[in-house]
């Protein structure tokens, strides 16, 4: 009697979708054929490959963002995400860090609001947390709150620098002014352009001081003119 091949068991994990968001604020590094986007992914990508066993599988399409900051969700990768979210195409949103997809905590709060509805789970590879859970979702408003609290004083930061080198006659950037060029991180007078700086002062000086009555200005011959009443 030959006996029938036993049926696979019916508690298998089901499918679920994952995919990738790496973020990084400045564009520099980006044209290197290994960059950090590529390295984030890389390593998110082996962590769902270690999640085989829960179902967990990586959904097609990337979702990077190079040069962008986390302070706003003004981002193409990111809109491109969330609107497979609402589409119902991704199970699982794996990042590297929390504030790779973002350092804002009212968009993050707006973020776990969306992903609740559409009933996907957000998971950082570095930092161990579950947001279906209460301390989970704790544990992620403190992480926030320090991403926020970095970005602001980073900005305080840089905003006194840049005064501090103003102060000094430091050249912090920006269009350089007609007549001048950067030497040394300092303003000097361009002998090319400097003819054309006192031209313009120069005819500045002489029609401010000649009167001009707007009202006594000619009018062109074949001018339009509004009939008396």
């Amino acid at each position: 009697m030959s006996r029938r091949p036993a049926a696979r068991s019916s508690s298998a994990a089901p499918s679920r979708r994952c995919a990738v968001y790496t973020r990084v604020s400045t564009d520099h590094g980006l044209e290197q054929d290994f960059n950090s986007l590529d390295a984030q992914r890389e390593a998110c990508a082996a962590y769902v490959k270690s999640q085989a066993h829960e179902g967990w599988v990586l959904a097609h399409g990337r979702y990077d963002d190079g040069g962008y900051s986390g302070a706003s969700l003004d981002r193409p990768a990111v809109q491109a995400l969330l609107e497979a979210v609402r589409q119902r195409r991704i199970d699982v949103i794996v990042v590297y860090k929390v504030d790779r997809l973002t350092r804002s905590l009212a968009d993050f709060a707006k973020l776990v609001e969306l992903f609740d509805a559409h009933g996907v789970s957000f998971i950082s590879i570095t930092q161990s947390f579950n947001t279906t859970t209460s301390m989970g979702r704790l544990t992620l408003n403190m992480l926030l709150s320090f991403a926020q609290f970095e970005r602001e004083v980073t900005g305080e930061r840089i905003r006194d620098k840049i005064a501090a080198s103003k102060k000094k006659g430091l050249w912090v950037g920006g269009v350089v002014p007609l007549g001048y060029k950067v030497v040394d991180r300092k303003l000097m007078i361009d002998e090319k352009e400097a003819p054309i700086v006192r031209l313009i002062f120069e005819r500045y000086c002489k029609l401010e001081q000649t009167p001009i009555n707007p009202y006594r200005t000619r009018r062109p011959q074949n001018s339009w003119r509004i009939p008396r009443v």
